[in-house]
């Protein structure tokens, strides 16, 4: 019986890799790993298989109970198993399934940590999601839910918090910025959208809370995340995005 790895790869730079996770990669038999990790740091697991288990959104995506029969069946025939996923492992990816089914096969495991996004893009900004006197909170949040899943009031953590980082949520820009201005958020609020953090094609586009469905128009298809706050007000002051015309009318014809 072998032991299953659930590894962070961390944002997307290689090189933010831990020194354990690229250990424990080198050493892998099978490596179950997301669309999204880079090739640098698959490489690292030279000797291993490696099978493509990704979900993007909008996308064909690899059913979570296929995945967890995979690892299953991996650790009883090899000794080095590795999930290897995006950012950290306990954020947003799916672990706790994964986790529960390894347990009830009695399957051995270890959680590698890895930088989440969150972290990555405020590094990026050069802004703390923390400030004395200013922001004591933060949430993580995401708007997306599954195919019969129960919804979740993620805009009420959202306005609970000092600083806010919303997860997966570009492509619902339109719909995040109505929900949580017409529930009392500034329409001012500082935002920021960071796309491919830490990687050389990063973009970062900056504005309010009114301006993220102009932002969001305006991103690429590489992952992203949402920051809101006031942390952020120093980081727009002099780079505030406005919408061009072309967006702008595209928004009122919506």
């Amino acid at each position: 019986m072998g032991k299953v790895y659930l590894v962070g790869a961390g944002p997307g730079a290689p090189d933010l890799l831990t020194l354990r996770a690229a250990e424990i990669l080198k050493r892998a038999d099978m490596v179950f790993h997301d669309a999204l990790v880079h090739p640098q740091t698959l490489a690292l697991a030279a000797r291993a298989r490696k099978i493509l288990v990704g979900k993007r959104s909008g996308r064909h995506s690899t059913a979570q109970s296929f995945i967890n029969k995979r690892l299953v069946d991996a650790a009883r025939k090899h000794g080095v198993v590795v999930r290897l996923k995006g950012g950290d492992p306990m954020l947003f990816g799916r672990a706790q399934e994964e986790i529960d089914t390894l347990r009830k096969a009695g399957i051995d495991f270890e959680i590698v940590p890895g930088v989440t996004a969150a972290t990555a893009a405020s590094a990026e900004l050069g802004v703390s999601l923390t400030r004395r006197g200013l922001a004591r909170h933060v949430a993580f949040v995401t708007p997306r839910a599954g195919r019969d899943e129960r919804g979740n009031d993620w805009a009420a953590s959202v306005l609970a918090a000092d600083t806010a980082v919303i997860y997966m949520g570009a492509g619902l820009a339109e719909g995040i910025s109505a929900e949580l201005i017409a529930r009392g958020k500034a329409k001012a609020t500082p935002l920021v959208l960071v796309e491919s953090a830490t990687l050389p094609e990063r973009r970062i586009l900056r504005g309010t809370l009114a301006d993220l469905p102009a932002l969001a128009l305006q991103a690429g298809g590489g992952p992203a995340v949402l920051l809101l706050g006031e942390v952020l007000r120093d980081a727009i002051a002099d780079r505030a995005v406005v919408a061009i015309p072309e967006i702008q009318a595209y928004l009122r014809r919506a």
